[in-house]
C-alpha cells in the first residue's frame, strides 16, 4: 500500500527531528528567516545559515526559519507560510528577512511574500505588515530587481552588519522612520529612497571567518554536512564571474588550524565552502586531516591547474568518485578570453589523475554562447573532450553565458537562445556516445540574462509571469510588455 503523503507539520517535524546543531531560542524581537526556495535548497545554503547564527546569537533578538513549500506550483496559491520552530504565521513577525542567491529566485519570493498572506509589493504595504529586509549573494551583483518588494537590502556580507540592521528596525516606530534610520547605514539600500542607486558592498572584518552553520540537516541536498568556509573571495580575475578580485578586494585565507579547530570532532561530513576552496595553500592537509578523523569531505570549487596527484588521492580517501572541475570556455581561444588559468595540459593531467586513483568519471563545467564564440570553438570542444574520453569517462555540465554587473564582462551581449540551442546541439551530436551533456535550458537562461541586466520594472513582470503559470511562454510576454529604456537596448531581441 503506498504512504499517504506527509503533511506540512509531519515533514516539519520529521526535519527537525534529525536537524543537528539548532539553535533553540526566543527572542524579544523575533526575525522571520525566509528561503525563497525549499528546505532543502536553503539548508544547503551556508549564507543563509551564517545569517540564522548571527541572529540566533545576538542578546534579545532570535530567528526561526521559513521556506518555499515543496510542492509549491507557480500560478497557483502558495499554502499559509509558517515558521519551522513553532509552526507560527510569518505575517505576525516584525521583520520578513530573505536571502536570494540568484536572479531566478525572484519568482519565489514573490511565492513566500504570498504565503505569507501580505502585500507583495512593498508600495502596498504600511507598519501593519513584516519589513521585508533582502540580502544574499544576488547583491554582489544586481539586486535592483529585488526593488518592488523589499524595503530594504543588505549589500554584500551581511554577518556583522544584520544585527545592526535588525536593532534599528526594533528601536524605530512607523515605515517612514525606519527607512529613513537604515538609509543612513553603510551598504543597506533603500529602495523607496534610493531608487536604483546602490551603495557599495559590506565586507567584514576578518576576524568573523570562517563562516560556518550551526545545523547539520539530513533532508538536504547536503545531507548532514558540516558547512564551513576555508576563505572568503577569490583572488582570481575571470572576467565573467562576480566573485572575480575587483569585487572584494582579493581572496582573505581562513588559517587551516582555525578551520579544522572549527570543525566538530563528531562531524562525519564536512562541506568546506568557497569560490576558489582549491587555492587555499593548505587544502590538502585540511582534506586529509579531516579524512584521519573518519570523515567524509566536498569540497564546492576545483580548479584544474590545482589537480596534482597528491591533491586528487586527498579527495578519492575523502570519499570523492567523480573529480568536478572547470573547463569553463569550449576552446582555448575562449578561455583566454575569459582570463581562465584552466589549460589543456590541466585538464588532461586531471583526466589522469582521476583514472589512476580509480574515480568513476570526470565532470566538467563550461559556458557556450560566449561573445565571439563560433561553431569551431564548439567542434574544439568535441575532439578535446573526446581524447578525454579516452582516458576516463567524461560528463559535461553547460551554462549558458550570462552578463552580470560588477564584471568586466556586463556589456556583453546574451548570444540568444537559437544560438545558444543550436551550439548545445552541435556538442550533444558530437559527442554522442562518447560524453553525458547536460545543459541549463537556454531559455531560462534568457530570463536570468534579463534580470541580471534589468532593474524595478523586471523584478515586477517577474510577478505577472508567477501568476500566469511561471513557464517560459508566461515570462516572455511579461517581458515583452516592459516599455524601452532610455539609452539602453531593447530587451526582446536577446530571446531570437
Amino acid at each position: 500500500m503506498a504512504r499517504a503523503p506527509q503533511t506540512f507539520r509531519e515533514r516539519v517535524r520529521r526535519r527537525l527531528d534529525t536537524e543537528v546543531g539548532a539553535i533553540r531560542k526566543q527572542g524579544a524581537f523575533p526575525v522571520a528567516l525566509v528561503y525563497p526556495s525549499p528546505y532543502r535548497v536553503g539548508m544547503s545554503s551556508l549564507g543563509y545559515q551564517r545569517i540564522y547564527r548571527a541572529l540566533q546569537e545576538a542578546p534579545g533578538l532570535g530567528a526561526e526559519r521559513a521556506f518555499l513549500d515543496d510542492d509549491a506550483t507557480p500560478g497557483e496559491p502558495h499554502p499559509q507560510l509558517l515558521t519551522y520552530e513553532s509552526l507560527r504565521a510569518v505575517s505576525d513577525f516584525p521583520v520578513f528577512a530573505v536571502s536570494v542567491a540568484y536572479e531566478l529566485e525572484v519568482a519565489g519570493l514573490v511565492q513566500v511574500l504570498e504565503g505569507a498572506g501580505m502585500p507583495i509589493f512593498r508600495s502596498d504595504r504600511d507598519a501593519r505588515h513584516p519589513f521585508v529586509l533582502g540580502g544574499g549573494p544576488l547583491t554582489f551583483s544586481n539586486p535592483t530587481p529585488l526593488s518592488p518588494y523589499c524595503d530594504a537590502v543588505i549589500m554584500g556580507e551581511a554577518e556583522a552588519l544584520v544585527v545592526d540592521v535588525v536593532r534599528t528596525l526594533e528601536s524605530t516606530r512607523g515605515r517612514s522612520e525606519q527607512l529613513a534610520a537604515l538609509a543612513k547605514l553603510p551598504h543597506v539600500w533603500v529602495p523607496a529612497l534610493h531608487g536604483e542607486q546602490l551603495p557599495s558592498l559590506s565586507q567584514c572584518d576578518d576576524e568573523l571567518l570562517p563562516a560556518w552553520g550551526p545545523i547539520r540537516a539530513e533532508d538536504t541536498e547536503l545531507s548532514s554536512m558540516f558547512l564551513i568556509e576555508t576563505s572568503r573571495g577569490c583572488s582570481r580575475g575571470c572576467t565573467y564571474c562576480v566573485m572575480r578580485r575587483s569585487t572584494n578586494g582579493g581572496m582573505r585565507i581562513v588559517s587551516h588550524e582555525k578551520i579544522l579547530a572549527t570543525i566538530p570532532a563528531d562531524a562525519k561530513r564536512v562541506g568546506l565552502v568557497g569560490a576558489a576552496v582549491s587555492d587555499h595553500p593548505r587544502i590538502v592537509d585540511i582534506v586529509r586531516t579531516l579524512t584521519d578523523r573518519g570523515a567524509e569531505v566536498g569540497l564546492s570549487s576545483l580548479r584544474p591547474d590545482k589537480l596534482k596527484l597528491e591533491f586528487v588521492q586527498a579527495l578519492k580517501s575523502a570519499g570523492y568518485r567523480t573529480l568536478t572541475t572547470a573547463m569553463d570556455g569550449p576552446s582555448e581561444r575562449m578561455r583566454k578570453q575569459l582570463d581562465r588559468r584552466a589549460e589543456i595540459r590541466h585538464l588532461l593531467r586531471a583526466a589522469e589523475n582521476a583514472r589512476a586513483v580509480k574515480m568513476d568519471r570526470l565532470k566538467l563545467y563550461l559556458m557556450i554562447g560566449l561573445p565571439g564564440e563560433t561553431d569551431e570553438d564548439i567542434d574544439e570542444c568535441v575532439r578535446f573532450t573526446t581524447e578525454l574520453s579516452k582516458i576516463i569517462p567524461v560528463a559535461l555540465g553547460i551554462a549558458p553565458f550570462c552578463p552580470k554587473r560588477n564584471t568586466p564582462m556586463v556589456d556583453a551581449p546574451f548570444a540568444g537562445v537559437s544560438v545558444v540551442e543550436h551550439r548545445l546541439d552541435r556538442l550533444r551530436r558530437g559527442l554522442r556516445g562518447r560524453a553525458d551533456v547536460r545543459s541549463i535550458s537556454a531559455k531560462w537562461a534568457w530570463i536570468e540574462a534579463l534580470l541580471a541586466a534589468g532593474g524595478d520594472a523586471e523584478g515586477r513582470a517577474v510577478a505577472e509571469a508567477v501568476h500566469a503559470g511561471g513557464g517560459f511562454a508566461a515570462y516572455k510576454r511579461a517581458f515583452a510588455q516592459l516599455s524601452p529604456r532610455p539609452g539602453k537596448p531593447n530587451r526582446l531581441p536577446i530571446v531570437a
